[in-house]
């Protein structure tokens, strides 16, 4: 993610005397995302990535960690926490809390096709299912109220009909019960960016710090809605295709989940429209932020409003 607090090598150093990973040899900062402070870490013994956490509260963290730990241990492709010799995940790096994950073999994929939407739709349904036996629950950090939040917070700075746009989808979303949906551990952020390919088999799920408890159907939606997007924000029916059939077929969705599709890919898009907003327009200081365009999803939500694809039944 972005760099906000610079870490000198001679800090990282003395910190990893608390682990069991070797010499610190190669210190890196990752300038992409927008919301914590990421590091690639190379010691004597292998490649981690070392997390300084910004916005998020220190008691929420071991929710993510657990998580991770609990879907490695499931056999996914998920980096997996290093513990210190204390055996804790989370440290304190510059009164900043923080964690060591495994490094993952593999790069991102920027223009995926039908192949690599089968294997994310497929890959999603079994973090899902896996995520049905991890015990600890804390709600998703971006769910209806700080969407309601948040679109108090950037109206002003919309235009007009953004601003109009915004007050019609607030009120949309108040009206969807959600209550009958199947729900549990969700990623929330499941973008081509954090999917890392090895040939033609993902090798990494990554960044699982928007992680939390909501319906499943919501991070369906995601998902898609950045895997199988256009340029304008449309749908590409092959790519959504090959994504929902490849998730239905491990884990088959509900009449119920049918019924809220349409109102859950809205939500979707409504959740980043408003946190790129947020960016955008009320950014934080950092040594190398990256703040993505908005205008994005503002067309995706659009787009979802006008139309929006069904669910497999069968």
């Amino acid at each position: 993610m972005s760099v906000f607090t610079p870490v000198p090598e001679a800090v990282l150093s003395q910190w990893l005397k608390n682990y069991a990973i070797g010499r610190l040899t190669e210190l890196k900062g990752i300038s992409a995302g927008v919301q914590n402070s990421n590091f690639f870490v190379t010691t004597t013994l292998g490649r981690y990535v070392l997390t300084l956490f910004e916005g998020i509260g220190r008691a929420e963290l071991p929710y993510y960690l657990h998580l991770m730990a609990h879907l490695a241990r499931h056999g996914l492709p998920v980096p997996a926490p290093i513990a210190n010799r204390d055996n804790e995940y989370l440290g304190t790096i510059k009164d900043k809390p923080a964690a060591l994950v495994m490094r993952l073999s593999g790069a991102s994929v920027m223009a995926p096709d039908e192949h690599h939407c089968t294997r994310v739709g497929a890959m999603l349904a079994g973090l899902h299912l896996a995520g049905m036996s991890y015990g600890r629950r804390q709600p998703n950090p971006r769910g209806p109220a700080w969407r309601t939040q948040t679109a108090a917070r950037v109206h002003a700075y919309l235009p007009e009909a953004e601003q109009a746009l915004l007050d019609r989808e607030i009120a949309f979303q108040a009206t969807i019960d959600t209550d009958a949906l199947p729900a549990g551990a969700i990623h929330a952020d499941l973008f081509r960016d954090n999917i890392l390919w090895d040939g033609e088999v993902i090798g990494g799920v990554i960044d699982f710090y928007f992680a939390g408890n909501d319906t499943l159907l919501f991070d369906v939606a995601v998902t898609l809605n950045d895997w199988c997007s256009l340029d304008d924000g449309s749908l590409d029916p092959v790519r959504s295709d090959a994504f929902l059939h490849a998730y239905h077929a491990e884990r088959p969705f509900s009449d119920a989940e049918r019924a809220a599709w349409p109102a859950m890919l809205r939500a979707a898009a409504l959740r980043f429209w408003l946190s790129r907003a947020e960016d955008f327009h009320l950014p934080r200081e950092g040594e190398m932020v990256l703040v993505k365009d908005p205008d994005e999803y503002r067309d995706i939500l659009r787009q979802r409003i006008a139309w929006s694809p069904a669910l497999p039944a069968v």
